[in-house]
């Protein structure tokens, strides 16, 4: 499984129009290449470099199993028409919340899209914890997306 974005290349710099310095809104992904046998998809997106350890910014299940992509800019609000359901991230909201790390320093954000043998049995507002403790044994694949910032 494959996981994209025409924002920023696995690796790079995430552009400030997903952060905090910029519109705060959540970047445009694509995939490919999803298992067999995937009855729905859900995607976190963490910072394993918060200082008080790791650092929830996006949870979102019961993506759709045949959805390839997230346009740019998702609404913060519980559930969408087309099926999927956001959780709470760790500022508290629910929703996408980008990266502000403290000044100075550079942290690593990971999107990372699971695909699962079965919808969420989680309702919305669910937090990374409960979304991934859930997700431990309908886990068919895990496809991820690394970018960096900081702020000077």
């Amino acid at each position: 499984m494959e996981l994209m974005s025409s924002a920023f290349d696995s690796g790079d710099s995430i552009p400030d129009k997903y952060t905090c310095l910029g519109e705060n809104i959540s970047p445009p992904l694509v995939w490919r290449t999803v298992p067999k046998g995937t009855k729905s998809l859900a995607l976190v997106c963490d910072d394993p470099d918060a200082q008080n350890g790791m650092w929830s910014h996006w949870v979102l299940y019961d993506i759709p199993a045949d959805r390839q992509e997230l346009p740019e800019g998702l609404e913060p609000k519980g559930r969408f028409p087309w099926g999927g359901v956001q959780g709470r991230n760790d500022f508290g909201g629910v929703g996408y919340g980008g990266p502000c790390p403290p000044i100075g320093e550079t942290h690593r954000y990971f999107w990372r899209l699971y695909a699962l043998d079965a919808p969420c049995a989680l309702g919305a507002g669910a937090t990374r914890a409960q979304l991934l403790d859930w997700a431990h044994d309908h886990t068919l694949g895990v496809a991820e997306l690394m970018g960096r910032f900081a702020r000077s």
